[in-house]
Order: C-alpha cells, then sequence, then structure tokens
C-alpha cells in the first residue's frame, strides 16, 4: 500500500528530553571497540564506563522509576555514558549508540555530542579529531557514525549518494507506535516543509506540492516505507526505512498513518478517537502536549499520567549500510523494557554484528 498525503498541520517542536539511554558493546559478528582496546591492554575505563551504565540502568529501567529518572545529565555523566556507547571502531571510522533526547549539533552552550567530542576522544585515547558523518535526530536513539579522516568522509558520502540514486535504503528504525497501520506494509508519501506560526517553526505536510515550489526547495517530497513487525493490544513494533531525509519525517508520517510513536509529545496530540476509530485533528484543535495514553496501557508500562511528560520517544535507528555491509546497535534498554511490557517481539536485523574489515581506511 502507498499512502499520499496532503495537509498543512503540524505542531511546535519537541522540549528537549535528554536522559538515560546506554549505548551496547559491538554485535556479534565483529570485534567490538570495548575487546580491541582490552586485548591491546589500553582503555580498561570505557569497559568499566559501560559496566557501571549497565547497572546504572537495570536499575532504573523498572517500573515507573525508569520515567522518573529521564532528568538532564550532566557532562560527565553524559561522557561516561558515551564512553561505554561504542558498537564499531576500525580504522578512520568510530560509531557510537546515542541516547534519545541528546542531540547531535547543539545550541551554544548547550549540552551535544558534538560539544562533547573532543573529551571523548581524549577518554577514549584516540589521535585525531572527529566529526558527525550520519546521525539520527535528537529525540531518536541510534547510530552515530564518525570519521576521523576527510578521505574516508567523501567516501562514505560518495557511496550514501550513489546507493540513494539507485533507490537503495540505507537506513533501518525501529519504532513503537500507539495504534496499528491498517496495513501490514506500505510506504508514506507527502511533501513537507517548515512554516511558521506564530514565534514556532513547524514541519508541516503539504499537499501534492507543485513543481516550483519544489524547484526552489521550498518543499521537499518525503517517502518512508514501513512494514508491522509484530503488534498487540492496540500497540505495534514497526521497521521504518526512510528513503528521504528531512525534520521529523518520521514522527509525521507515523500521524499521518494515525499511528504515533510512543513517546511523541509533538504530532500525537492531532491523533484523536471516537468509539475507538482514530482520525486526524486540524492544529487548531490540537495544541501541542503531552502524549495522551489510556488507563490500560499505562498499566501495562507501569506509567501514571503525571510520569508521561518524561517518556521518551521511541524511535530508534538500529542499522546503516555501508560499502562493506550493515552496521547496527540494539535498542537501549527503555525500548526493550516497553516491548516487554507490550508483549512485542525484538527488533529484527539483517545484520548481525560490526561490518567486515573496511576498507575505507585512512590515508
Amino acid at each position: 500500500m502507498a499512502l499520499s498525503w496532503g495537509g498543512r498541520d503540524a505542531l511546535p517542536a519537541l522540549p528537549p528530553l535528554y536522559g538515560r539511554g546506554r549505548g551496547l558493546s559491538g554485535c556479534r559478528g565483529g570485534r567490538s571497540a570495548q575487546a580491541r582496546r582490552g586485548r591491546h591492554g589500553g582503555h580498561r575505563g570505557a569497559a568499566a564506563a559501560a559496566a557501571a551504565a549497565a547497572r546504572g540502568l537495570a536499575r532504573a529501567g523498572t517500573g515507573a522509576r525508569a520515567a522518573e529518572q529521564r532528568r538532564p545529565l550532566g557532562p560527565e555523566k553524559t561522557l561516561g555514558l558515551l564512553e561505554g556507547s561504542v558498537v564499531h571502531q576500525e580504522g578512520a571510522l568510530l560509531a557510537l549508540n546515542k541516547p534519545p533526547g541528546l542531540p547531535v549539533l547543539g545550541q551554544p552552550g548547550e549540552l551535544s555530542l558534538d560539544a562533547l567530542l573532543p573529551a571523548l576522544r581524549r577518554r577514549l585515547g584516540l589521535p585525531a579529531e572527529f566529526h558527525v558523518v550520519k546521525a539520527p535526530a535528537r529525540q531518536c536513539s541510534g547510530l552515530v557514525l564518525l570519521s576521523s579522516c576527510y578521505h574516508t568522509t567523501k567516501k562514505l558520502q560518495q557511496f550514501f549518494t550513489k546507493a540513494r540514486q539507485r533507490g537503495q535504503y540505507l537506513a533501518t528504525y525501529c519504532a513503537v507506535t500507539v495504534g496499528v497501520p491498517a496495513e501490514a506494509e506500505g510506504e508514506i508519501r507527502t511533501g513537507l516543509c517548515w512554516q511558521q506560526q506564530g514565534d514556532t517553526a513547524m514541519v508541516v505536510p503539504v499537499p501534492a506540492p507543485g513543481r516550483h515550489s519544489l524547484a526552489r526547495k521550498e518543499v521537499k517530497s518525503t517517502l518512508t516505507r514501513y512494514r508491522v513487525l509484530g503488534a498487540r493490544g492496540g500497540c505495534a513494533l514497526l521497521q521504518l526505512q526512510p528513503k528521504t531525509a528531512f525534520p521529523e519525517q518520521l514522527q509525521v508520517h507515523l500521524t499521518l498513518l494515525l499511528c504515533p510513536a510512543l513517546g511523541d509529545h509533538e504530532h500525537s496530540s492531532r491523533v484523536g478517537s471516537v468509539l475507538g476509530v482514530p482520525f486526524l485533528l486540524t492544529p487548531e484543535a490540537a495544541p501541542t502536549r503531552t502524549q495522551v495514553l489510556d488507563e490500560e496501557l499505562l498499566s501495562r508500562l507501569g506509567l501514571s499520567p503525571q510520569q508521561l511528560h518524561h517518556l521518551p520517544l521511541h524511535i530508534h535507528l538500529q542499522e546503516l549500510v555501508l560499502p562493506e555491509g550493515p552496521l547496527c546497535a540494539p535498542p537501549p534498554p527503555h525500548f526493550l523494557r516497553t516491548l516487554r511490557c507490550l508483549g512485542l517481539p525484538e527488533c529484527p536485523s539483517a545484520a548481525r554484528g560490526s561490518p567486515p574489515h573496511s576498507s575505507l581506511s585512512a590515508h
């Protein structure tokens, strides 16, 4: 099924939520960065940091306490978390598993991954500065691809460009949704653009964008392929593969499916329900608010209504296709706990480990 959607509705940006996520060590099939560091007698501190983060998250990841403890972390705790989040390190490439809510490029004075990279490099004992090649949006968790070499970055950018031209889907996300799509798989197509409403710039869907607006890049045609991996009790686990990239694309597309992502406190208020039948509300009738869940779903998640505004967005960048093969990162603990609470299956992945030895070495 291909779903084409028009509309001029959207909601303001999600307030920053940065809390306790966790990056795990590399998947099966390749040497994890921690294993390499341990064998060379290097950075034992990273393994210790990962273990400490795991113990802390295990204590925090049960019941309502998981939502309550999603408070902003300081630079030192964030560095400790990132130090244990390395999923792949090979040559000039470094991959992290970013927690939800941490911006990659923040405002001046704001805690962000980019601002922490110099200190993280020193903690990991790496000689060169890294820059971001690919990363999920602030609210999402998942893979961040870093490079310390201009030639490596250029090769990756050329690979990504050619792959998109071939129609290849390079990124695979998993998402927990409130609601189940009418079709088991399909595509969501819509134009998206930024629109100023008062003091707030927001992303809005555009019905049948005109040729001139597309040529002037005022509107971008967007496409996301989706597949339902499991559904139970009115919730679903979806696999999402965006073919295009636009801010908040996945959140908007899920809302247009009438199945907003769990933890989407921005767009979810636009999906109403009458006698259990969902429908899309106008922006005027749906001001931005904390996501509203029914009592039965709250009970299954072990949350109270007062704790909902701490619930993180359940969209995770699980897999990136690289020239030498796919690279994967497992979902964070809060995501896995939600799957268990809702009786949903684990996120499958075509990648069972880090890619083979990379030919993208520094020059």
